[in-house]
């Protein structure tokens, strides 16, 4: 059930005026069987022996309070501790207090019976489930959710007509609402205890009341009007502009008023975490987000990875630095009330809220260290919420934004008095953020919301939305056009790109440093030569970066994709660059645009190969027939058993998929005098005529000339004794792209790449980690995987020169893998590992992979006599080795 499902059960039974059947209603809602409960009341299985006492073995034990209910209870607990096997729980209750003890953690409960509702996970274990476990997987910030969306869906049922502005700002406001009741803003329970006194049952005057409450609370009590009813004016002036705005008339039902007392006496709102509830609201208001609730946030870690070396590391180090030193505490104290953020793509505000917390408590860890060097001084705040700023295209999301950082706010200056008692700092009136605009990022000026000088210190930090070239709506290429100036190949960038090209502009030349999250694939392929010489050209360089990791929320069943983070900053601003690999951290020279130390070179596509002497890569041979020119298993074997003369003009065809999965096709493969000769065999004339046919229907000119020919494939290659097979895509969990060799009697596809008549020794260098570092920096992805291609990869691999010595040693560990390929007896796709994504997948043949890796060795050595601690050492030297080429070309 849902959390809702299990508070409003339970809702329902404390609330009846009888209790005589409280507690077989109450283990009814729980996985006990209904035979259970039902022998239960008819005292079938039950083991007590006194009057009002339920003893269900290994699950309960009750009684009925008799008057002293914590003498009951003692009593209660001296009997269980006779028994040879315990019940997991105690439970007594005199129906208006409730005691109740779980045996194996010894956790008790000491409450009021009408708030056993907000307790019901103390019972879980009679589903299976600790208590523990279930906190861990739903906070009470997911409860908060669930039972808004349920309340949200009745009252948008209500209002068909009201606008979507309208309900979100109300939900916005009565979230606050309870928040400050549970919290101290307000008296404890005072708007509920409000909402229960002076709105009728059926709901009919809410609307009156949520209008008189909200009109009163954007006023100071001085300001009011005189005739102002107490009850009203109990509440406290708010500002922050959260009421300045109108309620839109509402109407609401007795459910909706239900469900509102349900959220203010259900819930623990001073428990709520405002990083995490914001997604959760902002979702509950999305219908395309309802099914994820619980998935939109991302997790505290993530986002510290991001905050932490762009500005929190070096500010704690300073805080180290500084203890023991009056001055240069109040100047770190003085420095972080000066310091901008802003989070230009902020949906709900959760790095937004993180940074604040984190600032705030590094201001409470200044005044504690001043008052242990014996510093005594009146609190003055330093850090404020006009120092946060955010841009966020969904409106909604900038109202809970600001909610969230309210939220932030009071908790941290409940944690200031704390942990310093003359320290006081009053939620309320509320502060006002720096800005939170609601607009298009990549249209707005950002220095119009966040305005920095040369000067200031200030951090841009953020996930921005990924969305791939192709993903992307007219007016998203539009904006990628824009910003980039029509930059050629820049219609192959990511959305995200856009973020990053504004942000170096916006920093270039300051103080200022930005971290943003993406997808890795802004660091692969053709893209990093369009973008990052943009980037490069501003004078900021890469800071810092995370390599390759999966970046996740907390909820349970999150979905999980690999991202990059990159930290800009202008050249003159950087001291230390580091690149993060796992959980270590390297200091380097430099950080490569592939996030690689080394050089800041970028690899463009190449018409030629940057090797001289080295085969050409091509596409395989196109049949453009619509199917005329190729024949699966069975139509090859019906058609040779017809026909056996035609069996020297076939020849098996394969693509990626069937070399890389064990099967192949046929292709009809006939030149001039093939087809004079065979031209009025029946299958030969059926196959030719659908080739023709097909290639006359096309719109495209060069297509219809090819009917002149439709015997022959439209770029057919001469097969050869040594042809390469690269698949054109393959698996990124694999180790290696499965290559290999092919005969005169098989023509590769266009759906595969092919050298012809290739040296053997190619084949090794292309089966190498070495190769699989570079395909895997430069290549790209299609989609998860590897995308290969001429102009990117191959024709850029640097080789370094070779001794007929060397070529004839990788020759013979090429030799050794094929042999190993046809002793272990599978395909491709099994040998080398199925994709890790797939149901069942199977890590790559041990005997093969012992076998790549002492390929690996002598390749390695090739390149650098004492070989490689990581690929991140490969990649530089062959980042390093492609520009010194480049450049003894000319280019």
């Amino acid at each position: 059930m849902a959390i809702t499902e299990y508070e409003d059960q339970i809702q329902e039974i404390v609330s009846e005026p009888d209790h005589s059947e409280f507690i077989y209603d109450f283990l009814g809602v729980y996985d006990i069987s209904r035979a259970t409960v039902t022998k239960l009341r008819k005292g079938m299985n039950n083991l007590a022996k006194e009057a009002g006492a339920v003893y269900l073995k290994n699950k309960l034990y009750f009684r009925e309070g008799t008057g002293d209910l914590m003498q009951d209870y003692a009593n209660l607990q001296e009997r269980v501790d006779e028994l040879g096997s315990k019940p997991r729980y105690l439970l007594v209750t005199d129906y208006q207090h409730l005691l109740a003890k779980d045996t194996k953690t010894n956790e008790t409960l000491d409450i009021e019976f009408a708030k056993l509702p907000q307790y019901f996970d103390f019972f879980l274990a009679w589903n299976g489930i600790e208590k523990a476990d279930f906190d861990k997987e739903n906070p009470a910030d997911v409860r908060a959710a669930e039972r808004f969306a349920k309340l949200y869906d009745v009252v948008v049922k209500d209002n068909p007509d009201a606008t979507r502005k309208g309900l979100n700002l109300f939900l916005i406001r009565i979230l606050f609402c309870l928040f400050a009741e549970d919290t101290n803003i307000f008296e404890h329970d005072l708007f509920t205890n409000r909402v229960k006194q002076m709105t009728a049952d059926d709901g009919s005057n809410f609307d009156q009341f949520i209008g008189s409450l909200f009109g009163v609370l954007d006023f100071e009590k001085g300001q009011r009007p005189v005739d102002t009813p107490s009850w009203l004016n109990d509440f406290p002036y708010v500002d922050g502009d959260l009421f300045k705005d109108q309620h839109e008339s509402l109407h609401f039902s007795a459910k909706s008023r239900k469900l509102i007392i349900e959220a203010g006496e259900l819930l623990k709102w001073d428990q709520i975490n405002p990083d995490i509830l914001g997604s959760m609201i902002q979702a509950v208001a999305s219908e395309d987000s309802r099914s994820h609730l619980g998935m939109h946030y991302t997790s505290v870690p993530n986002i510290m990875k991001v905050i932490k070396p762009l500005f929190l590391d070096g500010l704690r180090e300073d805080f180290d630095s500084a203890k023991g030193n009056e001055d240069k505490l109040q100047q770190l104290y003085d420095r972080i009330g000066r310091i901008k953020f802003m989070d230009p793509a902020c949906g709900s505000g959760n790095f937004l809220i993180i940074t604040y917390k984190e600032l705030r408590q590094l201001e409470i860890d200044i005044l504690i260290e001043l008052n242990n060097i014996g510093v005594s001084t009146m609190y003055v705040p330093s850090v404020t919420l006009d120092q946060f700023y955010g841009i966020e295209i969904d409106d909604f999301a900038c109202d809970v934004t600001r909610l969230s950082l309210w939220i932030a706010e009071h908790q941290m200056n409940v944690k200031l008095h704390d942990q310093i008692s003359d320290a006081v700092r009053p939620t309320l009136p509320l502060r006002h953020a720096g800005a939170v605009l609601n607009g298009n990022a990549l249209e707005v000026r950002w220095s119009t919301v966040m305005a920095i000088s040369n000067t200031e210190e200030a951090y841009i930090f953020g996930n921005p939305p990924y969305l791939g070239s192709k993903k992307q709506t007219d007016a998203q290429r539009s904006d990628i056009q824009r910003i980039m100036n029509g930059v050629q190949g820049s219609r192959t960038l990511d959305y995200i790109s856009g973020w990053f090209m504004k942000g170096a502009r916006y920093i270039a030349g300051s103080k200022a440093k930005l971290g943003f999250v993406s997808t890795n694939s802004i660091v692969q392929g053709e893209q990093v030569a369009v973008l990052w010489s943009e980037v490069r050209a501003l004078g900021v360089e890469i800071e810092s970066a995370y390599s390759n990791f999966k970046w996740n929320n907390s909820a349970k069943n999150n979905a999980k994709v690999i991202v990059v983070i990159v930290q800009l900053a202008s050249s003159d601003m950087i001291k230390d660059k580091k690149l993060f690999l796992g959980d270590s951290v390297k200091h380097v020279s430099n950080i490569s645009f592939y996030l690689s130390e080394g050089e800041s070179t970028l690899v463009h596509k190449r018409s030629e190969n940057l090797n001289k002497g080295l085969p050409e890569l091509l596409f395989g041979s196109m049949p453009n027939d619509g199917g005329g020119l190729i024949f699966t298993q069975d139509e090859y074997d019906e058609t040779v058993q017809m026909y056996p003369e035609l069996e020297p003009v076939f020849k098996k065809f394969i693509g990626a998929q069937e070399f890389i999965n064990g099967f192949h096709r046929y292709a009809l493969w006939l030149n001039k005098n093939d087809y004079e000769t065979f031209a009025n065999n029946p299958v030969v004339k059926e196959r030719i005529s659908q080739s023709r046919k097909h290639r006359l229907s096309s719109k495209a000119i060069t297509t219809r000339k090819l009917a002149q020919t439709p015997y022959r494939f439209s770029s057919p290659h001469e097969t050869s004794n040594q042809t390469i097979v690269i698949p054109s895509a393959s698996s990124s969990n694999r180790l290696y792209v499965p290559m290999g060799i092919v005969g005169n009697d098989t023509v590769v596809s266009n759906l595969a790449y092919a050298i012809y008549d290739a040296p053997i020794w190619l084949l090794g260098l292309l089966e190498s980690k070495m190769h699989m570092v570079w395909l895997s920096a430069v290549g790209g992805r299609l989609k998860t995987d590897y995308r290969y291609s001429t102009g990117l990869v191959y024709n850029t691999f640097p080789v370094p020169a070779l001794s007929e010595r060397r070529k004839d040693e990788i020759e013979s560990l090429v030799f050794n893998i094929i042999d190993i390929r046809e002793e272990e007896n599978g395909t491709l796709a099994e040998l080398y590992g199925s994709p890790l994504a797939e149901k069942n997948s199977k890590p790559m043949n041990s005997r093969l992979a012992a076998a790549h890796q002492v390929l690996d060795n002598v390749v390695d050595k090739a390149y650098k006599s004492e070989g490689f601690k990581d690929d991140s050492q490969r990649l530089a030297l062959l980042l390093k080795m492609y520009e010194e080429r480049v450049k003894s070309l000319g280019e």
